[in-house]
């Protein structure tokens, strides 16, 4: 028989899925090429001596891992964590079966028992994990497995030398990609990725059946542009990590990620290399004013695209492909890096921005009105530090902060260096506002008044300083530890984890938090969010031991450098 989240076997129906979606899968994929045992990469490791160096520090007087105590004696920039491999290293911060050098937060094992009650089986076999656990509340769509939702739970499935389940997923996902997706009578993108998928056992037959949904039972009936990037992010992942790249290069896997980049290189009337999208399209996916450009998906595009170079193969439909990614790669850094980029000097420079300008030499190329600035940044904008605003469109520049584009945009090498220390510059200046008692804030600030009721509709949910309208969410910790410890900075980390630790099983690990500084529990949170634990767990292993930044982190192209810097304010 096979096994079951209990979760999910408790009926047989499904409520509001389109018909079209409901297909029994009778066959997997003929996966019969991928050998059982991951084949290492052949690579040739140069190290840096300042990798060699710091890696001889750990296997002196410590275990091969490295001590929290110590984290502060990182190198400033960690970059060449990119180029660690260890497959068969596994975290001290562990199930109880490994031996410890340093006692782990008690509620670490928790933290691992919960995520592994979140597991998703179809045909015996684990394909991902439950969005929340909460049975105290109507299930929704919690009861599915999330394609955003679950990379993190992979990722410290990896950590804990797992890999298998994060292959299921990735291989189910892809079988899904094939399907047929429409909403009512319109065809969707044949690369579109779906945003969760559902599985739903009979007891009397004793089969498994999943059940996909691609955006046409989500609210808003909005398609999950980032769906795709995290898959393709996410393969990068259990590549790096395993060494396997035999799934990767399966015809099935390259031709996943082509359908996947030929949605986003596709020509058509746009004059900048961004991507346009619809609200809701990505985490934030309900209203809240991030149509156009936003930060997230524009930052996810760009790792995606670095993560697919390194992935697809040189063949004749490789190289076509590997040549638009290389040419978008260069506009797309070139665009991000000198429109998105905001710190005191270029607020200064939009300030005083004249309009109505023509001609290729206009300074103010978007005619932003200095007028629409919004009168919060200029008390929000430290002296030293910057980021990437949340939104570039014509006559529009949201200045709104968003974490995960920012953290991503560290992560993936698309901030410079200089760039990436003025991002946690702005986090330590600003701790209150964009950490307070919960981290982290997922946008900066919140939205309210008359300019709520038009930005979002009057969504109940949306309210000010909740949700995802300046919400605290807890799963973002992992992505802010990635970044504090990419830029040398871990004492953040440390301190954000803290602040976690103090109250997530206490308050039985919470979707989200409300509040200017995050301290009451989100009035429509679910609690035993699952990327909540897995956010956690990823962080703590990944500050016990910074090699794990390797399968998730990029580093700088030297040839999408920028040749001037913008402003003074990134010299420290």
């Amino acid at each position: 028989m096979s096994e079951l989240s209990p979760n999910l076997a408790q009926n047989g129906t499904v409520k509001n899925i389109d018909s079209s979606s409901t297909v029994a899968e009778t066959e997997d994929i003929d996966f019969s090429k991928l050998s059982e045992r991951p084949r290492p990469l052949t690579m040739e490791r140069q190290r840096s001596y300042d990798e060699r160096s710091f890696l001889s520090e750990l296997s002196v007087g410590m275990s091969p891992r490295l001590s929290i105590r110590n984290i502060d004696s990182y190198p400033r920039n960690m970059d060449h964590f990119e180029n660690v491999f260890s497959p068969s290293r596994r975290s001290g911060f562990n199930t109880p079966r490994s031996a410890m050098e340093v006692e782990p937060h008690p509620m670490f094992a928790e933290a691992w028992e919960s995520l592994r009650r979140s597991l998703v089986f179809f045909r015996g076999k684990p394909v991902g994990t439950i969005a929340a656990l909460d049975n105290s509340e109507e299930e929704l769509n919690y009861d599915q497995v999330f394609v955003r939702d679950f990379v993190p739970s992979a990722l410290a499935f990896l950590m804990n030398g797992e890999p298998e389940i994060v292959k299921n997923f990735l291989v189910k996902t892809l079988r899904l990609q094939s399907w047929e997706k429409k909403v009512d009578r319109f065809q969707l993108g044949e690369g579109v990725m779906p945003a969760s998928f559902k599985v739903l056992h009979d007891p009397v037959r004793n089969s498994d059946t999943l059940i996909a949904d691609f955006g046409e039972s989500a609210i808003g009936r909005v398609a999950p542009v980032d769906s795709g990037f995290w898959w393709i992010i996410l393969l990068r992942a259990y590549t790096k990590s395993t060494g396997d790249s035999s799934l990767a290069e399966l015809p099935e896997c390259q031709k996943g990620m082509r359908l996947i980049l030929t949605l986003c290189l596709s020509e058509g009337f746009d004059t900048f290399p961004t991507l346009l999208c619809a609200d809701g399209c990505c985490m934030i996916d309900r209203r809240m004013g991030v149509y156009g450009y936003p930060i997230e998906i524009q930052a996810l595009f760009f790792m995606a695209l670095r993560c697919a170079l390194l992935l697809l193969k040189q063949d004749d439909q490789g190289k076509d492909f590997i040549e638009r990614i290389v040419k978008r790669l260069h506009a797309l850094s070139y665009h991000m890096r000198s429109y998105f980029w905001l710190d005191m000097k270029q607020l200064n420079d939009i300030y005083r921005y004249k309009t109505e300008e023509y001609s290729h030499t206009a300074v103010n190329k978007f005619n932003v009105i200095p007028d629409s600035i919004p009168e919060w940044i200029f008390d929000f904008m430290p002296t030293y530090g910057g980021y990437f605003i949340g939104n570039v469109s014509p006559a529009r520049m949201d200045f709104r902060w968003f974490a995960l584009g920012n953290c991503v945009a560290i992560l993936s090498s698309l901030a410079t260096p200089e760039q990436s220390t003025a991002i946690m510059d702005l986090i330590e200046s600003r701790w209150e506002e964009l950490v307070g008692d919960m981290p982290l804030k997922v946008c900066y600030p919140a939205i309210e008044g008359h300019e709520w009721r038009i930005v979002t509709g009057c969504d109940p949910k949306n309210t000010r300083w909740s949700y995802h309208n300046g919400g605290s969410w807890p799963v973002l910790l992992w992505l802010l530890t990635a970044a504090c410890i990419k830029t040398g900075r871990p004492q953040i980390a440390r301190r954000a984890i803290e602040l976690a630790e103090s109250r997530l099983v206490k308050d039985s690990w919470p979707e989200y938090y409300d509040g200017k500084l995050g301290r009451f529990i989100g009035k429509q949170a679910r609690k035993f969010q699952t990327w909540s634990v897995a956010g956690y767990l990823v962080a703590k292993m990944m500050l016990e031991d910074p090699s794990h930044l390797g399968m998730i982190s990029l580093e700088e192209d030297k040839q999408m450098k920028p040749l001037i810097k913008r402003s003074a304010s990134w010299t420290f």
